[in-house]
């Protein structure tokens, strides 16, 4: 299959357990909860996303023909040393269009594969870290993973419905919107009151670099 990308650029991953790693991230364009027209924001199941992730038009970005292409622009995006390869797959929801073409495209080229989702949609066997960050209103396909990273407040999305799933860490992130101080305010607070919950920032926002 061909697989269509906004953009693939290289960075410091910002969030979660794996903030300050190295890693190219492949943004995939298209989503399944919100179609990224502002028009759409309002009805839609995501109503919060901070990302463009609509066209093919960003740095990198195209239509790839096929696994192997995908890979070897992910490859030469890197553009270092050959140890620790780490690329993060992501979106709107990467999982629309990876497959297990793709994972082992990348896993021949040494890449270790992180993937953010939200969680609808089962993900190809193979992939190394799993970040589900759930969406309010949205059904849950996703039960297992290495991360699960909650934007808060949520309404219909309390911390609580999610703590009994098998994931390794537990984040809470403030949601970015023009109430993002009391959200911030909110997030530490719960995190402090319910410690099996650790607080997720956005750094890379924070530091300049996205």
């Amino acid at each position: 299959m061909s697989y269509a990308v906004k953009e693939i650029f290289k960075i410091l991953q910002g969030e979660g357990a794996q903030m300050g790693r190295a890693a190219v991230f492949c943004r995939f364009a298209g989503c399944n909860l919100w179609s990224g027209r502002e028009t759409d924001r309002a009805a839609s199941v995501c109503t919060f996303c901070d990302t463009d992730f609509v066209g093919m038009d960003g740095s990198g970005g195209g239509r790839f023909a096929d696994a192997d292409a995908l890979a070897d622009a992910i490859a030469v995006e890197w553009n270092g040393a050959a140890i620790n390869r780490y690329v993060v797959l992501t979106g709107g929801e990467p999982l629309l269009q990876v497959d297990d073409a793709l994972v082992a495209a990348l896993h021949a080229r040494d890449f270790e594969i992180g993937v953010k989702t939200n969680g609808t949609l089962v993900p190809p066997a193979g992939i190394d870290w799993i970040c589900v960050s759930p969406k309010a209103d949205a059904d849950l396909v996703v039960k297992s993973g290495h991360e699960l990273k909650l934007v808060y407040p949520q309404a219909s999305a309390a911390p609580h419905n999610f703590e009994h799933l098998a994931f390794s860490h537990f984040f809470i992130q403030p949601m970015d919107s023009l109430a993002a101080a009391a959200n911030l305010k909110a997030a530490i607070a719960y995190c402090t009151d319910n410690p099996r919950w650790r607080l997720s920032l956005q750094s890379h926002k924070m530091i300049g670099i996205r």
